[in-house]
């Protein structure tokens, strides 16, 4: 059996390549942590607000939308949290446009189900979960905007292949299934690829797609995200047991669905999506 080479990644080359675009951007790789989302939070309200990537090999604590655990071992995910002042005009659609850039930069098979996962097939690929906070001396409230950390999770390989590789042991817990939908592996779509890898390929990507938020906000974002739409023309339960067709996102991001009483305007904040087939 093939053993695994240590983890290599690209901080000085990332750091190079960001830099210019976002001044006095910092690239961090820790060996473990309880979450790197978390832990952005907890320096930007310590007075730490410094544009920074930070990537854990392992996480112990990661977490998703509505408190969902996001399990992260080794080298069979990608963990990582970007974190920056940013004063966008509506936050609506930010999660978006986060992951139209990571979708974009790793593969054209990627979809992107609202508001924040991205999908391989019908199955789940990764997440993005956005935080804020009151940036330094409640800055904010004069204009300099808030502390955003957007936190990414992808699967690259299963756990128990991985384990395998390095250790010739048979058993491992995979990453469980999200709401009954078994996961993907970013392997199947780019064989071979490894986190470091996939880090390269999305962080500037991403960074870009953040500033060009918070200047024009979603709508140019609109039809490239209709693009890799997964709920486009899907039934969909709401949270609240109203059913409906799926029609698109509008220009601020808002789902749209028709449902018996109308087409109704869905924010991130107000419900969870489901497939009604139970996807």
């Amino acid at each position: 059996m093939t053993a695994i080479s240590p983890l290599r990644w690209p901080a000085e080359a990332l750091w190079q390549a960001i830099d210019p675009i976002l001044p006095g951007f910092t690239v961090e790789v820790l060996p473990q942590i309880d979450s790197t989302s978390s832990e952005l939070m907890r320096r930007a309200r310590a007075g730490l607000a410094a544009p920074t990537l930070l990537v854990a090999e392992e996480q112990t604590a990661g977490h998703g939308r509505m408190g969902r655990g996001w399990r992260s071992s080794g080298q069979a995910s990608l963990t990582f949290s970007l974190g920056l002042a940013l004063n966008p005009a509506d936050w609506q659609g930010l999660s978006l446009a986060a992951g139209l850039a990571v979708a974009e930069s790793l593969h054209e098979g990627i979809a992107l189900k609202w508001p924040n996962d991205l999908w391989q097939q019908g199955r789940k690929l990764g997440g993005i979960l956005i935080e804020t906070t009151a940036l330094p001396g409640g800055a904010d409230a004069g204009g300099a905007g808030r502390y955003v950390v957007i936190g990414i999770g992808l699967n690259i390989a299963p756990a128990q292949q991985v384990l395998q590789a390095l250790t010739h042991e048979p058993d491992a817990p995979d990453a469980p299934a999200v709401s009954g939908v078994p996961p993907a592996w970013l392997q199947s779509l780019l064989p071979g690829i490894t986190a470091p890898a996939a880090l390269e390929r999305v962080a500037l990507p991403l960074v870009r797609a953040v500033q060009a938020f918070a200047h024009v906000g979603f709508a140019p974002f609109e039809a490239r995200f209709a693009a890799r739409d997964a709920l486009a023309g899907q039934t969909v339960r709401l949270s609240d047991g109203t059913q409906g067709q799926a029609e698109g996102v509008d220009a601020t991001g808002a789902l749209r669905v028709r449902t018996a009483a109308g087409v109704q305007r869905i924010t991130s904040g107000e419900i969870s999506v489901r497939l009604a087939t139970g996807a």
